[in-house]
């Protein structure tokens, strides 16, 4: 909770609230797609290397021995890569073992579509290719939570709307973001795109995430989508009025007014 704490104030608080056994599961699933988000975004090790490490997670997360795998593929990286990557071994361990199966194959998917993008230096230039990579980070986060609330108490969703929940709150961070990435010669938007065009495409996701949670209908899994779901709706707002990120004091009272 303290690494999930320092990774992700969006998400920190409502995987805390989340019940013994639901908890570990969502938080190990979330610190372990962060550690590989690290490995993508990180500003100084060349492609290649990302692409190595994150082909490796993708192999070790579909074997048989996924903590020593872990080790000893971050091991010679100590001195460059972040806590959060460094400690993959630590949050795969935390899932509980019915659900790792669900939460291991994610981790894999991702690793791999995100050594894709990598290699490929992040090429988008439509729509289409934006809804991909857009799955590929956050769009497939959607669909193993649907997968983990069904593991936990039966509760069945809406997959394509899932995605969506996973996709806009991936395209808050993209608008939010945009200065950082350019900066790192990073262009998420599409070719004749500017922040108006993205602002709708986030909308619209974020409109089929509203009805996603509709259908949730109480229990753990709305109790958890709610809190992000608010704060992305505020974020964009926030920037289509021309602001950019949410203060504390304004994540708490959002927080504090959902029931």
């Amino acid at each position: 909770m303290i690494m999930l704490k320092k990774t992700s104030r969006t998400f920190y608080i409502p995987i805390n609230r989340l019940k013994e056994g639901l908890k570990e599961a969502v938080a190990s699933a979330y610190l372990c797609m962060r550690a590989i988000d690290e490995i993508e975004d990180h500003e100084i090790i060349a492609d290649d290397l990302k692409v190595k490490l994150l082909l490796g997670i993708h192999d070790i997360f579909q074997s048989t021995d996924v903590i020593a795998g872990t080790q000893k593929l971050m091991a010679p990286y100590s001195k460059v890569l972040p806590a959060v990557t460094l400690q993959l071994d630590e949050w795969a361990q935390l899932c509980p073992p019915s659900v790792a199966e669900v939460v291991y194959r994610y981790i894999a998917m991702m690793a791999k579509q995100m050594a894709d993008w990598v290699h490929e230096s992040w090429n988008i230039r439509t729509e289409d290719d934006l809804d991909r990579y857009t799955y590929s980070v956050a769009g497939m986060v959607g669909e193993m939570l649907s997968e983990i609330w069904f593991w936990y108490d039966g509760t069945k969703t809406d997959k394509i709307k899932a995605v969506a929940f996973g996709r806009g709150l991936q395209a808050v961070n993209i608008l939010r973001n945009r200065t950082e990435d350019l900066e790192r010669g990073v262009d998420f938007f599409p070719d004749g795109w500017g922040p108006k065009e993205m602002i709708q495409y986030t909308r619209r996701n974020l409109k089929l995430a509203d009805a996603y949670i509709v259908e949730l209908k109480g229990g753990p899994a709305l109790d958890f989508c709610k809190i992000p779901l608010t704060l992305a709706h505020a974020t964009v707002n926030l920037i289509a009025a021309g602001g950019n990120k949410l203060t504390r004091d304004a994540v708490m009272k959002l927080v504090n007014s959902i029931n």
